[in-house]
């Protein structure tokens, strides 16, 4: 199976040349590189939330393979959907599916269902690729994207996806790919904002669960965030670090209603 890319052209760079011009623009080459366990980075077009996305993967070492757990923003496919065999392509290459992982992951969880469907159109994966293709053009690819559903199944797949990676013995980084509040003026956003980081910056998925719905934050990846916190934590995690929050209305200058991102580094206790 081939996932071709569907938002090449829409938001980043179709050609390659000009797609590694864009990225080199928003990564810190010389930032100081630190074992992480995951990451939350943002998934809009890369005008508005690569600086914050580069910021972010910039800061960490890579490993071999990466688990990218997306929203569903197009409403197909399965609810809990994982590819576990096949390519994705990007102007930069292609990049393989860690099969044995992904099954691992598919037989050890009572939600993830294998689907191709759910992953045909959506963005939240795909933006993410290219910046790992930058600085790492083999690694390799579990795909994961989440429906809306209750806090319990994100925090099962969060489980699940720590136990496979315990018996399968690899090393990976686990991706959410999220926005944060979603059409808001500047302040209402960044004060919502705020609330989430710091639920997730205490690696408490369960208060981030209860501040999404309390406060009506529109974050839109908040369940792949709940899944991240609880495989991290299954995994060694012990702190978590705000590279960087900026708004879409950093780059438009329009602050009446902006959209928010945030990237996040989960570290264990070395």
């Amino acid at each position: 199976m081939i996932r071709n890319p569907v938002v090449a052209g829409q938001f980043y760079p179709a050609r390659a040349s000009a797609l590694k011009a864009t990225i080199e623009t928003m990564v810190a080459e010389r930032a100081k590189r630190e074992e992480v366990i995951g990451l939350i980075s943002p998934h809009a077009g890369y005008i508005y939330s690569g600086a914050v996305a580069g910021a972010t993967i910039s800061r960490i070492r890579f490993k071999d393979t990466f688990i990218i757990l997306g929203p569903n923003h197009t409403g197909m496919g399965k609810p809990f959907s994982i590819m576990t065999e096949g390519v994705w392509k990007t102007p930069l290459g292609e990049v393989g599916i860690d099969s044995e992982l992904g099954k691992q992951l598919l037989a050890g969880s009572r939600y993830l269902e294998e689907d191709y469907l759910a992953h045909l159109h959506e963005h939240s994966i795909e933006v993410q690729l290219p910046f790992l293709q930058y600085f790492k053009p083999d690694f390799k690819l579990v795909p994961i994207i989440l429906a809306h559903a209750g806090g319990a199944i994100y925090q099962e797949i969060g489980r699940a996806i720590a136990k496979a990676v315990k018996e399968t013995g690899r090393e990976v980084v686990i991706i959410a790919s999220s926005d944060m509040t979603h059409y808001e003026p500047q302040a209402s956003a960044q004060k919502k904002d705020d609330k989430a980081i710091e639920a997730i910056l205490n690696l408490d998925e369960d208060e981030l669960l209860k501040r999404v719905d309390r406060l009506n934050i529109s974050m839109c990846g908040f369940g792949p965030a709940v899944s991240l916190l609880a495989a991290a934590k299954e995994l060694g995690a012990k702190k978590a670090e705000l590279v960087k929050y900026q708004t879409s209305g950093d780059t438009t200058g329009d602050y009446s209603s902006v959209v928010g991102y945030a990237g996040i580094i989960i570290k264990g206790g070395g």
